[in-house]
């Protein structure tokens, strides 16, 4: 949540303008059981990003996984990894702001080189991401010989650079079986890679170090504690526990699942095991189906605010600027532009 005393100061003049915003918040946030009062804090904030990031030509793009007050309130564009690398490369504005983890910023830097893209601030890290390194992925490829080397998507761009192709959860299924080779390497993801495994029938070399936080610390003993009603389906992200995946009726990523309420009546009763950000995303586009809370939450893509967001729209800084080294960028554009072709 924002800052309140230190909430932007909206002219007299645009008092309507600040009552419209107020009205529109409330109108999805209400959905979520958030107040008016509590709208009424947020609007000064979205009130001036949205009209800074105009002035500025700027387009903010934005995770499933962020706050509500950022995908309803300032976004441009919300969806999953896949989703927003593909989006970033028809996108015209030259500047580009990225609310998610830093290694989501990066990718779209890799994909646009010539643009500015920049975060609320650095180092919102990720388990993933900082579980493997460029050296790591260069000796599995000596252990391994041969071998293609799929990175997921939640990787710096030095482990991109020294992959053949990038995934998401969106895509990992079907790149593992287009690829002819029956040995594969998969980093970092270790959740991931079992369950691909399995659901594939390759051979996959995981990296036993790498768990999404969120996902892998769902236990069967929490999935016997929220899901009680057999009529809930259950629909579990890539991420998750081998154990849950088998327990499940359906898997995939966050691009699958919004598929899959799209399409459901009215009603229907889901339980999304993924981040909470994704489910709160559902239960304002979708308040006609019936959302069970996972209560899963990634603390650092929650540590984006709109106060942080708006100071660095304001002042940008090498706190908030992505740069990448140019050699690495270019080896790691193969494999995010191999991914794109799925």
């Amino acid at each position: 949540m924002v800052i309140v005393e230190d909430a932007p100061q909206i002219p007299a003049q645009d008092q309507q303008k600040l009552n419209n915003e107020i009205e529109r918040l409330y109108s999805k946030l209400s959905k979520l059981g958030w107040t008016r009062e509590v709208c009424e804090q947020l609007a000064p904030f979205t009130l001036r990003i949205n009209t800074l990031k105009k002035e500025k030509g700027i387009k903010i793009l934005a995770h499933s996984y962020q706050s509500p007050e950022i995908i309803f309130g300032i976004a441009d564009i919300v969806g999953d990894s896949l989703g927003l690398a593909k989006i970033a490369t028809e996108i015209e504005e030259d500047t580009i702001m990225f609310c998610g983890v830093d290694f989501m910023a990066e990718t779209v830097k890799i994909l646009n080189p010539e643009k500015t893209v920049y975060v609320p601030l650095k180092g919102r890290d990720c388990t993933l991401a900082d579980s493997i390194t460029g050296e790591d992925v260069k000796a599995l490829k000596e252990r391994y010989p041969g071998a293609p080397v799929v990175c997921y998507v939640n990787t710096t761009a030095e482990v991109k650079a020294e992959s053949d192709i990038c995934c998401t959860s969106a895509n990992a299924k079907k790149i593992i079986e287009q690829l002819e080779d029956e040995t594969i390497i998969f980093v970092p993801d270790h959740n991931m890679g079992v369950n691909l495994a399995k659901i594939t029938g390759k051979k996959i070399i995981t990296w036993e170090k790498g768990f999404c936080r969120t996902h892998h610390a769902f236990t069967e003993r929490r999935f016997d504690k929220i899901f009680k009603d057999s009529e809930v389906k259950t629909f579990a992200h890539l991420e998750c526990r081998p154990e849950i995946i088998s327990r499940v009726d359906l898997v995939g990523g966050t691009g699958d699942m919004h598929r899959y309420a799209k399409e459901s009546k009215n009603g229907h009763k889901i339980l999304f095991l993924t981040e909470q950000g994704f489910i709160d995303r559902m239960k304002v586009e979708y308040p006609h189906l019936n959302f069970q809370d996972s209560h899963m939450i990634c603390v650092s893509m929650k540590s984006n605010d709109l106060y942080t967001t708006l100071k660095a729209i304001e002042n940008p800084t090498s706190e908030h600027i992505i740069e990448l080294d140019k050699e690495v960028r270019l080896k790691a554009y193969k494999a995010v532009n191999n991914m794109l072709k799925y």
